[in-house]
């Protein structure tokens, strides 16, 4: 299997931190990933808001399972699991000590359309965290019903945990995945997650997409949407209510797509006053030959709760869409 591995850490990165990419520690997590599906683990990642609400339930408070703790989140004890999996959440840095003989998880292990990914535990707030949630299932399904398998380059842009990319490739005829993210911690999960799950793939770390090379028949992607004052990488879009980075990956995605490729975005937009904000800016930005697009809303109110945060005041409610864009020449 052929991996490429191009991630650019901090000349200032702690040892810790160098620690964190080890090779050791991949092959360990990899090793994790393989014990995990032997034993037919399965969660579902909820929303922070649903995951603070049961986390609340009195019999939330410590882990009785693998899954309360590489799901839930919870602290455990060592007798919770057996000696063959603490041996591996250790090896794989997957825990850390809280003193007391309690330790706590550094990552969730979740699953999308039958694969596992790694991603970061609850809560997410540091800024580079490695989110994957209820959009990520959304995300998954709209590719599938979207995109064509005869793909030979897929590139999965903002990649994260690598959803996108790794359900689209998995559908593919032997094609080859690029998982391309900003944050080094997603590309090094990303890789893991599509290794795990059997993909040819290389991992890229850029900036933008206009970063990358060009001619890929399928790009995926998956923005992030909301108005954050934390500037939190995983989950602002910048101005436009919070559509910024959308509509510029659209636009610089375009120019990547081989002729007949297809570009397929999913995200959350604003509606205000009963307008799309990011529809409106793609009628005025797109090419008028050359392209075709298809929009769909997905679900017409997401993220109720964030309509109460600053930003929000003159948003009627946030939309799920999915966007597939055609390269026709």
């Amino acid at each position: 299997m052929l991996t490429q591995v191009n991630v650019v850490l901090d000349p200032d990165a702690t040892q810790g931190e160098v620690a964190w990419f080890s090779p050791e520690r991949r092959a360990a997590l990899l090793a994790l990933l393989r014990a995990l599906d032997a034993r037919d683990y399965r969660f579902v990642t909820a929303t922070p808001a649903t995951h603070a609400r049961v986390l609340k339930r009195p019999t939330r408070r410590v882990a009785g399972s693998l899954r309360d703790i590489l799901g839930w989140s919870l602290p455990f004890t060592r007798d919770v699991v057996d000696a063959d999996m603490m041996a591996l959440l250790e090896a794989a840095g997957a825990v850390r000590a809280l003193g007391g003989e309690r330790y706590a998880p550094t990552l969730r292990a979740s699953t999308v359309e039958g694969h596992l990914f790694l991603h970061s535990a609850y809560p997410t707030l540091a800024e580079d965290s490695v989110f994957l949630g209820p959009d990520s299932h959304r995300f998954a399904q709209f590719i599938a019903a979207s995109m064509a398998p005869d793909a030979r380059r897929v590139l999965d842009y903002g990649a994260g945990a690598g959803v996108g990319g790794i359900t689209a490739a998995a559908r593919t005829r032997d094609g080859h995945l690029t998982l391309a993210d900003i944050n080094p911690k997603a590309l090094f999960l990303a890789g893991i997650n599509a290794e795990h799950a059997g993909l040819r793939h290389a991992c890229m770390q850029v900036q933008a997409p206009r970063d990358l090379d060009a001619g890929y028949d399928l790009i995926v992607t998956h923005p992030p949407f909301m108005i954050d004052e934390g500037r939190r990488a995983y989950r602002d879009g910048g101005d436009l209510y919070g559509a910024r980075l959308s509509l510029e990956w659209v636009m610089q995605g375009s120019a990547l797509l081989a002729p007949g490729g297809r570009l397929i975005l999913h995200t959350g937009v604003s509606i205000v006053e009963g307008r799309d904000v990011l529809l409106d800016a793609l009628r005025e930005r797109l090419p008028a030959t050359g392209f075709e697009l298809d929009y769909h809303e997905l679900d017409p109110d997401i993220f109720s709760e964030d309509l109460d945060q600053p930003g929000y005041g003159e948003v009627e409610r946030i939309s799920a869409i999915g966007l597939i864009l055609y390269r026709t020449a």
